[in-house]
């Protein structure tokens, strides 16, 4: 007997239909995303399936509090570290693990919803950029980028591809940050004309020559992958798994570091743009008795970088933001008494009506003298995220799960990557002092130490200084490129 095709189709339908109605009528059916179909769709009843790449370190706790965040399962994980990834692995027995991100991408790309990001900064971007070209929200470790031209490119690569991105810099979603915001915003300490942000960072060796003695690669270590896109190098010992912060060519020095937990706050709640200009100095090393100096390598031990602003409404004119890191701090405010705690992290706010400061985060908002705090009382204004600075995760995952553009993040690429931007053009300034320049008798001249560097932000250059523009964009090693 012959069967005809539209009776097994029709036989087919009806008893698909009897079986979905038993397992819905049971509370038990769930529709995958392959069956709802769609780039970037996620079912309204699945979790958010997440892949992270560098899971040891911050890598783990990042990891952590998405997983304890409810609504996503970690589902891949990718180290080029063995060792340092163990007992993330460990946490999470039934996530598949990879060494290199583009054999995951490859393999599971259609199992995978979002990307955590949590490497050392010179490999972030072009992850991060294999990611969202396939359609896959990210989350990103600050800073965003190691060079400001990856730091647009990842804005715009985020519109364009229509993916949830954040960069994690928790304070971005404190309760201190929204506090400020609401003084500002009620006049409590006037108009802004000075901003000083500071941090006992680095903590880690800087001023430094590359070792001429190569360590011996651990055996769970990929040395090509973890360097990535920088230059080949022979491997060193203690650069991994922190070191390797002091070092321009796969960290971004202090303000990298803690710049998005510090400049973060005033960028915010002034509405500041990128930096129309930038100059600094920065402190030397006693090398020995004929030299005193810091290697090009190397970031600096310590600096001072002032950055001027474009005026906003709740500035006077333009804005001075000084940047100090290496213990350095600015003067005491007077309003503040001699034993009360200044801290060794910190921003302070200078207005026409008054002072207040905060910690990292934007934490432990306060007004000077602080007798103010017990007098000033202004109305909740600005939406809080729930879970506060830890909230920071679930926000992205459940942005992510909600779909593009319907919730509002706190540090999406678009708020994201400008402020990347502003810290690595204050860099520019720090790297600048020691870029040298032959002089017509034969000797070298340094002339970055003496000027202010003025910022095209259309262009993504230094007008009248080039030899710092090679570090806007640099180029990768053979074999690595951003996709673009």
């Amino acid at each position: 007997m012959t069967v005809d095709k539209k009776d097994l189709t029709a036989g087919n339908s009806r008893r698909n239909f009897i079986k979905t109605t038993a397992l819905a009528a049971a509370g038990f059916m769930i529709v995958p995303r392959h069956v709802l179909g769609g780039k970037g769709f996620l079912a309204p009843s699945d979790r958010l399936m997440v892949a992270a790449v560098g899971v040891g370190g911050k890598g783990q706790s990042n990891i952590a509090k998405i997983y304890n965040g409810g609504k996503s399962e970690i589902a891949f994980l990718c180290d080029v570290d063995d060792a340092r990834a163990a007992t993330t692995v460990k946490n999470f027995p039934k996530a598949k693990y990879y060494k290199d991100y583009r054999e995951m991408l490859d393999k599971e790309g259609k199992r995978i919803d979002a990307v955590v990001v949590s490497t050392p900064d010179h490999n972030h971007a072009l992850i991060a950029m294999a990611a969202m070209q396939l359609g896959k929200h990210v989350y990103v470790e600050k800073p965003l980028t190691h060079d400001i031209y990856e730091a647009r490119k990842l804005r715009e690569a985020a519109e364009r591809y229509k993916v949830v991105t954040q960069m994690g810099n928790q304070g971005s979603s404190g309760e201190g940050v929204r506090q400020l915001q609401e003084w500002l915003d009620a006049g409590v300490i006037g108009k802004v004309h000075t901003v000083y942000c500071w941090t006992n960072r680095p903590t880690w060796p800087q001023g430094l020559l590359w070792p001429s003695t190569p360590g011996v690669i651990p055996s769970t270590l990929d040395w090509d992958l973890w360097l990535g896109t920088a230059p080949f190098k022979p491997y060193i010992e203690k650069l991994v798994p922190f070191n390797w912060r002091g070092w321009w060519d796969y960290g971004t020095g202090a303000i990298g570091d803690m710049g998005a937990h510090l400049v973060e706050p005033p960028v915010k709640v002034l509405g500041l743009g990128t930096p129309l200009d930038v100059q600094c100095s920065v402190g030397t090393l006693y090398l020995d008795e004929f030299k005193r100096g810091y290697y090009p390598d190397s970031c600096p031990p310590s600096s001072h970088v002032i950055m001027n602003f474009e005026k906003t409404k709740k500035t006077k004119g333009n804005l001075k933001l000084h940047w100090m890191d290496g213990g350095i701090k600015p003067e005491r405010p007077e309003e503040l008494a001699p034993n009360e705690t200044f801290g060794d992290n910190g921003v302070l706010f200078e207005g026409t009506k008054g002072k207040m400061m905060c910690g990292v985060y934007g934490a432990n908002p306060k007004l000077l003298p602080l007798s103010r705090n017990e007098k000033v009382h202004t109305k909740k204004t600005l939406a809080r995220v729930p879970g506060d600075v830890d909230g920071h995760y679930t926000q992205w995952a459940e942005a992510a799960i909600a779909g593009y553009g319907k919730i509002e993040l706190s540090s999406p690429f678009d708020i994201a990557g400008p402020l990347t931007e502003t810290l690595l053009i204050a860099n520019l300034a720090i790297r600048g002092t020691d870029v040298p320049r032959p002089k017509a008798d034969g000797k070298i001249a340094y002339p970055g130490r003496d000027i202010k560097l003025i910022w095209d932000k259309e262009n993504l250059k230094v007008t009248n200084f080039d030899e710092v523009n090679q570090y806007v964009k640099r180029e990768y090693r053979k074999g690595w490129s951003l996709g673009i």
